[in-house]
């Protein structure tokens, strides 16, 4: 493990091919504010500009993932200064990382929160996470895609329910509607996603961020045209070192050496 730059609301690290960024805002719950998402963005841009991070970890404490956006900088916006606000298009950003982003969530994940959990491919979470979006408590709805995403993750009636009337899923529900990709017990979930992090970060770095890119379009496009990409995806990865690789050291029975070429 080392240490990297340091930050005003966030922690950074590395174990082994994994880089791992911590929203570290204790006394607001983790609550995100325009300068906690700048910096956000900017350490995971930075892993993936970083040849030697495979897979990246976004993660927040036991007691909150993150609770929600930071209330007190919207409360009195106008119509135009929302409009001219970058804060909501730090969660658009996040789109732009190549590398798979894996969200290790425990307590709360709420509104903004829960958003930037979604903004993630892949959620890890412990047996006391609590997902919800309830900004209808305050008289306005998801803002940084929580509708949209929600709906393709949980269905349209929970994703209602959640908007419309504050239900919030316990982590079991969670992965029974398909949100998560597992719960671990609460002293075991970074481990958790990070023992999945160092899986992916094993595989070819080619192959896994043209994999990421083929799935996520999934939910942008046809079949049609989403089975076109993935096949000129497919036979692009044949002009690379890590194919040819892959499948001389599968024949070989022997363990891949991936360039990332």
């Amino acid at each position: 493990m080392s240490e990297s730059k340091s930050y005003e609301n966030i922690l950074v690290r590395t174990e082994g091919r994994v880089g791992i960024v911590q929203l570290n805002r204790p006394k607001a719950l983790n609550a995100l504010d325009t300068p906690t998402m700048l910096e956000v963005n900017e350490a995971l841009a930075a892993f993936d500009a970083d040849d030697s991070i495979g897979c990246l970890v976004l993660t927040g404490s036991e007691k909150a993932f993150a609770a929600g956006a930071d209330i007190k900088q919207m409360a009195e916006a106008s119509v135009v200064q929302q409009l001219n606000m970058v804060f909501l298009d730090l969660w658009d950003r996040l789109q732009s990382v190549t590398k798979p982003i894996i969200a290790a969530v425990s307590g709360w994940c709420l509104g903004g929160g829960c958003e930037l959990a979604m903004v993630c491919d892949m959620i890890v979470a412990s047996e006391s996470a609590r997902f919800g979006q309830p900004e209808i408590n305050l008289g306005i709805i998801p803002g940084a895609g929580g509708t949209q995403r929600l709906t393709r993750a949980v269905g349209k009636a929970i994703a209602m329910e959640m908007v419309l009337a504050n239900r919030h899923l316990t982590a079991q529900e969670a992965l029974g509607y398909g949100l998560v990709n597992r719960v671990a017990p609460v002293e075991q979930y970074l481990d958790e996603a990070i023992k999945l992090a160092a899986d992916i970060a094993s595989k070819s770095p080619v192959a896994v961020r043209v994999g990421k890119e083929a799935v996520n379009k999934a939910f942008e496009t046809t079949l049609a045209e989403g089975v076109y990409l993935e096949r000129r995806l497919f036979t692009m990865l044949f002009g690379t070192e890590d194919q040819k690789e892959g499948m001389a050291a599968f024949i070989a029975k022997r363990p891949a050496e991936w360039k990332g070429k």
